[in-house]
């Protein structure tokens, strides 16, 4: 029978690619992490490693470690889940959303969701759209935020805001100071950093830039720390550039009309399935107000 204990012992020594570190990782003795190992790999029928050293993977033990490490972290998130519950008289709801949002939004919500239901715990994330859309499949969430719109089995979905796509780059940029409308054969001559949300834009020039540039950011801190430096420039919607700490510019294309939608999604399984509503319900009531965040 595999244990998650196995997996876990697995995983950290594949990352130390040895038993040492991973003993004084994981507080046990190198004799006690070499007999895990082994149960794991009678257990499986094969060979996690090449040799004894445990500093190269098998193309197996390359594919289990992937799965093996999804699986600890689901565990891991399912324990501390279980146990703020315990700690919570009145629950806990758990919130997962795209850094803009996760940033501006969801802080203004949670503090009256709080006041109105003493005792509720709310546990809030922030990662990519498709990382949301993991967590929720997973039951690792009760109410996501996403760009975009998405058909999800279990998942109720709404609308909460539109947002415009632009240019995005330091205050000291050329392209921040440009005189009169900026389209963009104007970034000619200019270097870009691809990024999740404008790989998915339909606008030719735009897509052979990122096809042809060597840096890509996958998360909103590289993004932003590429960007600080001042010698590139990114196309984000309006939403994200306004909630992004640091000396930022944003500004429109005219060749550039996409729009952005921002969801909310609440998982049908969510063990805080009305105060999700109610929360869905008041970032709804939020984004009407402001016109967007």
């Amino acid at each position: 029978m595999i244990k998650i204990e196995m997996l876990r012992c697995f995983s950290v020594v594949a990352r130390s690619g040895n038993l040492a570190d991973a003993a004084t990782r994981l507080g046990r003795t190198q004799s006690a992490i070499s007999m895990t190992l082994k149960q794991l790999e009678d257990a499986l029928g094969q060979k996690l490693f090449q040799g004894e050293r445990k500093s190269h993977l098998t193309p197996v033990g390359v594919q289990i470690l992937a799965l093996a490490q999804q699986q600890v972290e689901s565990f891991d998130t399912a324990i501390r889940d279980i146990e703020a519950t315990a700690r919570a008289p009145r629950g806990l709801l758990r919130i997962i959303s795209v850094p803009s949002a996760a940033g501006s939004l969801v802080p203004r919500v949670a503090e009256d969701l709080l006041a109105r239901y003493p005792g509720l715990q709310i546990d809030i994330r922030d990662g990519e759209t498709e990382a949301v859309l993991n967590a929720l499949g997973r039951g690792e969430a009760d109410l996501g935020i996403v760009s975009g719109e998405h058909a999800l089995r279990g998942v109720v979905s709404a609308p909460l805001f539109e947002d415009a796509f632009g240019l995005t780059c330091a205050r000291d940029h050329p392209l921040a100071d440009w005189v009169g409308d900026l389209c963009f054969a104007d970034t000619a001559g200019f270097d870009i950093v691809g990024n999740t949300l404008c790989r998915a834009l339909d606008h030719d020039g735009l897509q052979a830039a990122i096809a042809a540039t060597a840096l890509h950011a996958h998360n909103t801190l590289s993004l932003i720390g590429i960007l600080q430096q001042g010698a590139r420039f990114t196309i984000l919607p309006r939403a994200v550039v306004a909630n992004l700490p640091g000396r930022l510019s944003f500004r429109p294309l005219r060749d550039l009309p996409a729009r952005r939608t921002v969801s909310v999604l609440i998982s049908e399984r969510a063990s805080q399935r009305e105060i999700a509503e109610e929360c869905a319900a008041m970032l709804q009531v939020l984004c009407r107000q402001d016109g967007s965040p």
